[in-house]
């Protein structure tokens, strides 16, 4: 049976009461919560062995919770079968770690911005999509016959957002997307998020700071369990848990 995505509603993207885990008998995540409204940008925080990945993988309906529910404009979400999860699939689009390594360096930019909107059978003129999303990234019609090898590592960060994009999305769930990247590029790619207007972004993260610039809400993970919730400047500037202490004591120092 096809999830059917209702659109009279506009509840967002939600995970009530998650318990989440690999054994029933020690999951990783514990009672946990999210809300993400529409337009709304929201970071995930905590640091490695957090629960990070695994709230990811439940709100991708990668991993079924033992309890508690998510759903996305009011509809439940679990994993199943791939069509019926096709129309989820348009609506929240995932965007990996280093997203310019999951571009098949074989396809042309135009290739790969195609290939999810003809994989999820999204209707409509998908040249018109195409050209849509790359206008949304900034990028110009000349880049569709280049190839990975032929583009910068911020232009290949804005290739992986447009072909998200391109489906349609409404959220958009990226993990990390700028661990490991120098400052120039880091400020690009952040930039690049920062740029979209009418899509919701939940960013997963240990980085503070990207949070802070980014995302308007943030919750804090800490053992599975959410140890704050809060406006991300408010989490910067006065933080109540001993872990998010911890992690405004990293960020970086100008």
């Amino acid at each position: 049976m096809t999830t059917s995505i209702s659109t009279s509603t506009t509840n967002g993207l939600r995970a009530t009461n998650i318990v989440a885990g690999y054994r029933a008998d020690n999951p990783v995540l514990h009672n946990v919560d999210l809300v993400v409204a529409p337009g709304q940008r929201v970071s995930i925080i905590g640091r490695s062995g957090s629960g990070k990945s695994t709230l990811l993988k439940v709100l991708l309906a990668q991993l079924a919770p033992f309890s508690g529910q998510v759903t996305y404009q009011g509809t439940p979400i679990e994993p199943g079968p791939v069509a019926s999860l096709r129309d989820y699939r348009r609506h929240v689009q995932y965007i990996p770690q280093d997203p310019a390594s999951s571009l098949d360096p074989r396809m042309t930019v135009r290739q790969l911005i195609l290939e999810p909107l003809r994989q999820l059978k999204v209707p409509g003129d998908h040249e018109a999509a195409m050209s849509r999303a790359l206008e949304q990234v900034q990028l110009g019609q000349e880049f569709l016959a280049r190839r990975r090898h032929q583009l910068s590592g911020g232009q290949a960060q804005r290739v992986a957002i447009a072909r998200a994009l391109a489906t349609g999305a409404t959220t958009i769930l990226a993990d990390e997307p700028v661990s490991g990247l120098d400052l120039p590029l880091r400020n690009e790619v952040l930039s690049a998020f920062a740029g979209l207007e009418g899509v919701s972004i939940v960013l997963v993260t240990h980085d503070l700071d990207a949070a802070n610039f980014l995302c308007d809400h943030a919750i804090v993970l800490h053992q599975g369990r959410v140890v704050e919730r809060a406006p991300t400047s408010q989490i910067v500037s006065d933080p109540q848990h001993d872990e998010t202490v911890r992690l405004v004591s990293a960020m970086p120092r100008i």
